[in-house]
């Protein structure tokens, strides 16, 4: 599991994005309603909308700059648009078996933010037993740990008499649902399932808390859903010829809800989005009216950081683990200061990553992904009489051995590496490094041994960072600073840690400044604060008086022809720029605009646009025209 978190990190770390284009088109049919067809082939080669790290095949198009979907945009807009192909079909959606342990973890991560451990603690609770009244302990669950989908006749036989009675013959299907349990389960128990489905959730509500309600009732769902009908939808597909342009427009209406009466999965974040919206009908060979034509950039991003579900999911996938294993490995890995959670996501930490890099380093056998679902093959097949213990033993003792040699001096080699930080000792003023100790990293003056001055480097968790709206930006690289807890008190550390390692004292926090202005609403004093974003301009009667000054560009909004155009920034702290009459006007742009008409086309601006290959360059993003430009403050 560490591994694999620390392999995402460096992917992340090495991602360079790629610029890509999409169009799509706004029709109009001879009936209701209008739609949205997307372009879909440039002479029989289709556009290219990820994957950009392989090769570009010959049957592949790349629209990869502005310029390049304006000269389509314009080409387009010329021709006629002729339906050339119309495709429908009835479509089915089966429901999902009924929840194993690393399913139940997952969807439970994805829907109420459970961590594993906490999903398996209120999932014994409700195996163990509940108080429900006059019944008395009633444990509402089977099993909880198990990685087989197999359901007992019993349950089966009064599932479906609950689905006829309450919901109709149409969401019975002719013969119970079945699904297969992976080679590799030990089958040992059944599916984790209500012990009786007419326990709703409602019955027992009041006997649960706020959480096991929860948990009982996703259980409840999915094992009613894993035998109910399917659900029907008809799709449509509609091919557009626009001379050598084709679209495409995908529609699918439902048309029998059967299972999704009950219950719908989460998707997971990197699914595809299905295209449930309708289309109009239309014949092979009419004319469409072009309303609109819309390029749209896009970047490709990279692969996200684990969750607790998407984690679960990658140990499964690889087999690494069991049904009893998977919570107990993420909470290790987090114990031991070798990982930290962020608004839900896994970051390696320092420890991690050189933990990580030693152990491969001196077991790259046991430490590779294959090699532990081997291992749980082999213990399978011990426990099936199918391998000798002593075989196996002796086989993985002979290798062990040797890379265990290898990797004692391996670390008594890592106890004299450090890591560079932006910190300076506060006794002498040297630079301080990231040590690693029998407790874990530590920060230790780089002079050693003429200076031994050190200090605790505590991990952050979601519960231990707050926000303080004087607390300047890290001058490192920007970004927030939070306040930490450590072993020795509170500190402000760079939220973009480990990749910025800097951190300062809680005293160097920064107060507010008076200036020469004052607040246009009651005339008091303005200041300069730090908040979340950086530095602002308020009134120094706040919370009486609320008023921010804002930052301005000075350009008129090109949309409303109005408002203003204001500097502002993201959640993440990214710059942006919209229109002061937000929400009437929602113009905002990523690159600050500039006030300058473009000379090729006549649009009223350019924008700054700066890539560390070009420089800063003004750009036109209606014509994809370009010039160099003078380093902008903003």
């Amino acid at each position: 599991a560490l591994r694999l978190i620390v392999e995402r990190e460096r992917e992340i770390q090495a991602f360079v994005p790629t610029e890509y284009w999409s169009i799509a088109a706004d029709l109009r049919a001879k009936l209701p309603p209008d739609f949205i067809a997307k372009l879909h082939k440039i002479d029989d080669k289709t556009i290219k909308t990820g994957e950009f790290n392989k090769p570009i095949k010959s049957s592949e198009v790349h629209i990869k700059t502005a310029h390049d979907a304006r000269q389509i945009v314009d080409e387009v807009k010329s021709q006629e648009f002729v339906v050339s192909k119309v495709t429908r079909k009835e479509r089915k959606r089966n429901p999902s078996p009924p929840f194993i342990t690393s399913k139940l973890q997952q969807e439970a991560a994805k829907q109420f933010g459970f961590s594993a451990s906490k999903t398996m603690k209120i999932a014994q609770r409700l195996y163990e037993g509940i108080e429900l009244g006059e019944e008395g302990p009633v444990g509402l669950i089977t099993y909880m740990r198990t990685d087989s989908t197999r359901v007992s006749d019993e349950a089966l036989k009064e599932a479906r008499e609950f689905i006829s009675q309450n919901y109709g013959e149409n969401y019975l299907p002719s013969k119970p649902n079945t699904y297969k349990t992976k080679i590799t389960a030990q089958d040992a128990h059944e599916a984790i399932r209500p012990t009786s489905v007419n326990r709703i959730p409602e019955s027992v509500k009041n006997f649960l808390s706020e959480e096991e309600l929860k948990l009982y009732t996703l259980i409840w769902k999915r094992f009613i859903a894993s035998q109910m009908s399917s659900a029907v939808f008809d799709q449509t597909t509609i091919e557009i010829k626009a001379g050598r342009f084709m679209f495409r427009a995908v529609g699918s209406v439902q048309k029998f809800d059967g299972f999704l009466k009950v219950y719908q999965e989460t998707k997971d974040e990197d699914a595809p989005e299905e295209e449930e919206k309708p289309l109009p009908e239309v014949k092979e060979g009419e004319k469409l009216e072009l309303k609109d034509i819309i390029p749209e950039q896009h970047f490709t991003e990279p692969p996200p950081r684990y969750t607790e579900a998407s984690l679960v999911k990658t140990l499964e996938e690889k087999g690494i683990g069991r049904p009893s294993t998977y919570a107990t490995i993420i909470s290790t890995i987090q114990e031991r200061d070798y990982v930290e959670k962020r608004d839900g996501r896994f970051y390696p930490t320092p420890l991690g990553v050189a933990v990580n890099d030693l152990l491969i380093a001196s077991f790259d056998e046991i430490f590779n992904e294959t090699y532990t679902a081997k291992l749980e093959s082999e213990l399978d097949k011990i426990e099936e009489g199918k391998l000798d213990w002593r075989e196996a033993l002796q086989r993985f003792y002979q290798k062990f051995s040797v890379d265990l040699e290898k990797a004692k001096e391996q670390v008594k080699k890592k106890k004299e590496v450090s890591i560079p930080t932006n910190e300076k000792c506060e006794k002498c003023g040297s630079a301080m490094v990231i040590k690693f100790g029998r407790f874990g990293q530590f920060l230790a003056c780089s002079n050693y041994p003429e200076c031994k001055n050190t200090r605790e480097l505590s991990k952050t968790s979601d519960s231990d960072s707050a926000e303080n709206t004087d607390v300047p930006p890290c001058e490192v690289c920007g970004k927030k600073m939070v306040l930490r807890k450590g072993r020795y008190g509170m500190f402000y550390g760079c939220i973009d840690y480990p990749k910025c390692q800097n951190t300062r004292k809680v005293t160097e926090a920064r107060i507010s400044t008076p200036i020469d202005e004052t607040c246009p609403k009651c005339n008091s004093k303005l200041v300069i604060r730090w908040g979340r974003y950086g530095e602002f301009i308020s009134c120094a009667d706040y919370p009486k008086c609320n008023y921010i000054k804002k930052e301005t560009t000075g350009v008129k909004c090109p949309e409303c022809k109005n408002g203003e155009i204001l500097i502002k920034k993201s959640k993440r702290g990214r710059i942006f720029y919209s229109c002061s009459n937000y929400p009437e006007c929602k113009a905002l742009f990523w690159d600050k605009p500039v006030d300058m008409p473009c000379p090729a086309c006549g649009a009223p601006n350019l924008f700054e646009k700066k890539t560390k290959k070009e420089g800063l360059n003004l750009v036109c993003e209606k014509c994809g025209y370009k010039e160099t430009a003078e380093v902008s403050n903003s």
